[in-house]
């Protein structure tokens, strides 16, 4: 069974950074992919970026350019560096365990308890 934990959440003013992290139980990290989705209060789950088992990353628009998302596969744990946050990019955020099929990511039913970002005006 696999379990996800993240943490870094946090209180922060808009243009500061935060970094989460969320760390995976079991011996199948490595080989598949992990998305970070983000929930807004009143909106739908997104996601807002995903990495590959082989590296590759995506990202949805509004985060490109100021979110990095990495691996550490010793460490069974992926990364979401946000930069120049934005009150828009409060959110309760939740890593995922799924797949990338022909470059889009299928989120399997592994998920974390989430972790809330709040970007101040």
């Amino acid at each position: 069974q696999v379990q996800l934990v993240e943490s870094g959440g946090g209180l922060v003013q808009a243009g500061g950074s935060l970094r989460l992290s969320c760390v995976a139980s079991g011996s199948i990290f490595s080989i598949n992919a992990m998305g970070w989705y983000r929930q807004a209060p009143g909106k739908e789950r997104e996601l807002v970026a995903f990495i590959s088992g082989g590296g590759t990353t995506n990202y949805v628009d509004s985060v490109k350019g100021r979110f990095t998302i990495s691996r550490d596969n010793a460490k069974s744990t992926v990364y979401l560096q946000m930069n120049s946050l934005k009150p828009e990019d409060t959110a309760v955020y939740y890593c995922n365990m799924g797949k990338v099929i022909t470059a889009n990511y299928r989120a399997m039913d592994y998920w974390g308890k989430g972790t809330l970002v709040t970007v101040s005006s």
